[in-house]
């Protein structure tokens, strides 16, 4: 393989910062353009961990926050500081995203220490 799935992921992180410097800097074409390879490497590193539940959910609230991010981004470039509702509905959908996750993983826990109780002991 060129490169290795964890240098991927670092340079996901490169590009995601690229595109917020972009963003801060006021860098319009070039904060927009670095929405495609940014999403696109998310899709790629959600994609390759998707066998792992616990991996695809947070990596599918990453492509939220991105999209949150993104949406936001171009709202204060080109439309006056108006697709913030839009942009909560993304960050909003991670969050739901992530709460299912945990939801379910305290459910199975619980559910196993009822149908596997452990044994009690007193301390003397």
């Amino acid at each position: 393989m060129f490169l290795d799935f964890r240098k991927i992921e670092n340079l996901h992180i490169l590009l995601w910062l690229l595109k917020d410097i972009c963003w801060v800097a006021d860098l319009k074409w070039m904060g927009t353009f670095m929405i495609l390879p940014t999403i696109s490497v998310a899709i790629w590193l959600t994609w390759k961990m998707r066998k792992s539940y616990s991996e695809l959910m947070h990596n599918l609230a990453v492509i939220a926050w991105i999209l949150a991010n993104s949406v936001w981004m171009i709202g204060e470039f080109f439309f006056d500081d108006g697709t913030r509702p839009i942009a909560l509905i993304f960050f909003g959908l991670g969050l739901v995203l992530l709460f299912v996750f945990y939801g379910r993983e305290l459910i199975l826990k619980w559910g196993s220490k009822e149908t596997n109780p452990e044994s009690e002991e007193s301390v003397n």
